[in-house]
């Protein structure tokens, strides 16, 4: 039986910030389209900053100065394939997407599948926030809303004028939205669906807490599933994280409690 000092958790928090296209195009307005042969220069990520669960840093990767994105992204996905899971907002449909087609432009191979939990669904299956935005949840939350970019001028002057001082903005925007995703996932979290145990993973036992692998556990409540099969609903009294057991898991935390 484990009892850990500190947690082994890698629980990673990310997010990026992406360029345009550059297009030709006869006029502007709503609903028009715009074929791909117009396009002029692809849109690539511009940075992505990250940080581990527990750590005070926040690390950021840029772009190099000819605002090609290959190496930075070569040093994230190595970051990514280290992780136990991705925590993104938005994440499975847009960050981790972009990431994979850039990787996949510059042959940088990823793993096919990656352990993540996106707050954004979490908000949307779970509650009814007027929006589902991080800078509004938040802000409900109360921790601050997002910085201002000060609108589509900061990426102009990012990848027109290659200001230096504007892509610095950017990658101190993208922080704040990792600090922001984290705070707003710990609020989210025992009503999350839990993705990995890192109890089982790091030697510990499946009714220890998945969460932090705490022992420090309790029996909440009794369910059954339709056939009849009966499940140990747990709580952890560490952290609160709530989570299913069998009865044989049960019968083990019992032996194990004495």
């Amino acid at each position: 039986m484990k009892n850990p000092q500190q947690p082994n958790k890698r629980r990673l928090f990310f997010d990026i910030e992406t360029s345009p296209n550059v297009v030709l195009a006869w006029r502007t307005g709503f609903k028009l389209s715009i074929p791909h042969d117009n396009i002029l220069e692809e849109r690539a990520i511009i940075c992505i900053c990250y940080k581990w669960e527990g750590d005070e840093e926040v690390h950021s990767l840029t772009w190099d100065r000819k605002q090609c994105d290959k190496k930075m992204l070569r040093d994230f996905s190595g970051v990514l394939n280290s992780a136990d899971e991705a925590i993104g907002h938005n994440g499975d449909r847009f960050d981790l997407k972009w990431i994979k087609t850039r990787c996949l432009y510059h042959r940088i191979p990823m793993y096919p599948n990656y352990t993540t939990l996106d707050t954004l669904k979490v908000a949307r299956n779970q509650f009814l926030f007027n929006s589902n935005k991080l800078d509004y949840i938040a802000k409900f939350l109360g921790f601050g809303g997002k910085m201002d970019t000060g609108g589509f001028g900061l990426w102009k002057a990012i990848i027109l004028d290659k200001c230096r001082e504007s892509l610095q903005k950017m990658v101190d925007y993208c922080k704040m939205d990792v600090i922001l995703l984290e705070r707003v996932y710990q609020e989210l979290r025992t009503y999350a669906p839990h993705k990995f145990n890192y109890a089982t993973a790091y030697g510990g036992e499946a009714h220890d807490c998945p969460n932090c692998e705490s022992l420090n556990v309790h029996v909440s409540k009794t369910n059954t599933t339709a056939g009849g099969v009966l499940k140990k609903q747990m709580q952890c009294k560490d952290c609160g994280t709530y989570y299913t057991i069998s009865n044989r898991g049960y019968e083990k935390y019992l032996a194990e409690k004495g």
